[in-house]
């Protein structure tokens, strides 16, 4: 059968089932996987779409038909899926999920050892020619599947890093989305911690919002309940649950950037002197936020594969993302939302202040948020704009980055339209204002 390329995307395989994805299809990664990676012992877990389990099923027979033993680790959120890679010293997983896509939508999450991730340069780019070519020799050997159960694991494991000594009560209120977040949440069940579930009940029909906390509508009814239950905070997940957005007791929706900023703040209390790397569009606090707390900031560019391999070269301990994303050296550089929430409600804990009071010290400058437009020539505009501000600090981690003294932006291509999109922040809301304003002047 024809192969559709396009599901074969930048950081992982991603289609509509079953006119881009099929048993067939998965079967064949399964081989490919097998074949690229030369993998003898995989991880695969899924989240609770409709054909999930048959995708799960079809993979493992490809993976086994070339002689991998696999460990089918059942239902499990994506961070679960990274933890168990590490801890039963894999040389490989996969996640069957399609995040916070909607219900016609699956695919594959697939990475190395120690929750390496594969990307379209370090390997899917290769999965695809194996998937399309499709002449694999089996091995004489069929490989074994092993079940096990991750779920109590991963709670001790989260659990070791809760700080509450005098058993202080927090209220939280827990976006599920209907989606894999229900089991992401179960590590959070810890004595001193109230926990208000929201669509916690599994229904890959996504009834009452979709699972994507980034979008700011998808929090209106968590918003509704921190304020009937006079919660202390608020959590989201997304589909699979390693992105989560968070709002306080005002039901004020918090930037991921500061909450970067608050969870490195918590761990420097017992990793001081820690390398730290912070997403390039987030403010400056974020930077002084981790230099005042004895910590070594470190900026990153935009994407999981990036962010892990450069926390991997430089020893870091943690890193964020403007998108949700909070990585983990504990959790082999990878995901972790439950550990990102308990290093929230640590924090809050510990200081004895309320959640908007301390996001309220880190409210300093003025930030645009990220803008998308539409453009016909993106390059030629990236390369106006670079000219016009040549005298500032002008960099290129991600797109293009240009530094004054009292505000900078960042200007980055989307992968997959002519977009572009601009942050800018500055030390006042009129200098943001006229600085905003003049930047985009310049796409005409």
């Amino acid at each position: 059968m024809g192969i559709d390329e396009g599901i074969f995307k930048a950081y992982d395989i991603r289609g509509i089932v079953p006119e881009q994805l099929d048993e067939e299809i998965a079967e064949r990664i399964g081989k490919a996987m097998a074949e690229f990676l030369k993998c003898k012992k995989v991880v695969v877990g899924r989240d609770m779409r409709e054909h999930s389990q048959r995708l799960n099923n079809s993979l493992i027979k490809g993976l086994t038909l070339m002689g991998a033993d696999v460990i089918d680790i059942g239902m499990c959120t994506t961070p679960m899926n990274y933890y168990a890679n590490g801890i039963f010293e894999a040389d490989a997983s996969v996640m069957v999920t399609a995040s916070h896509n909607t219900s016609e939508w699956n695919g594959f999450k697939i990475c190395r050892e120690k929750a390496v991730p594969l990307s379209g340069d370090t390997g899917i780019g290769d999965i695809k020619e194996l998937v399309k070519k499709n002449e694999f020799t089996h091995a004489k050997s069929q490989g074994k599947v092993e079940e096990k159960d991750i779920q109590n694991q991963y709670k001790e494991f989260i659990k070791e890093h809760f700080h509450n000594p005098e058993n202080k009560k927090i209220k939280v209120v827990a976006d599920c989305a209907n989606a894999m977040g229900v089991y992401e949440l179960e590590s959070l069940y810890l004595p001193g911690i109230e926990i208000i579930p929201l669509f916690d009940e599994l229904d890959s029909s996504f009834p009452n919002h979709e699972a994507n906390p980034i979008k700011e509508e998808t929090l209106e009814k968590l918003q509704q309940k921190v304020k009937e239950t006079e919660a202390d905070l608020g959590i989201a997940f997304d589909g699979d649950a390693d992105r989560c957005g968070f709002v306080d007791e005002k039901s004020n929706i918090i930037r991921s950037d500061f909450i970067t900023a608050l969870i490195a703040k918590d761990i420097l209390l017992e990793k001081p002197k820690s390398k730290i790397f912070f997403d390039l569009r987030s403010s400056k606090i974020v930077k002084e936020v981790i230099e005042k707390n004895d910590g070594v900031p470190l900026m990153c560019r935009v994407g999981h594969a990036f962010i892990k391999a450069q926390m991997k070269e430089e020893k870091a301990v943690f890193a964020g993302e403007l998108s949700g994303h909070f990585y983990f050296s504990e959790n082999f550089n990878a995901e972790s939302s439950a550990l990102a929430a308990l290093r929230i409600m640590n924090l809050i804990i510990n200081s004895g202040k309320r959640f908007s009071d301390i996001v309220d010290e880190l409210k300093v400058y003025a930030q645009s948020g990220e803008i998308n437009r539409k453009v016909t020539d993106p390059d030629k505009i990236i390369k106006k704009i670079e000219e016009k501000y040549d005298d500032g600090k002008v960099y290129h981690l991600d797109g293009l980055s240009v530094e004054y003294e009292g505000w900078w932006f960042n200007i980055r291509k989307s992968n997959t339209e002519p977009v572009l999109r601009i942050n800018l922040e500055a030390d006042t809301k009129e200098l943001m204002e006229e600085k905003t304003e003049e930047v985009l002047s310049l796409y005409e």
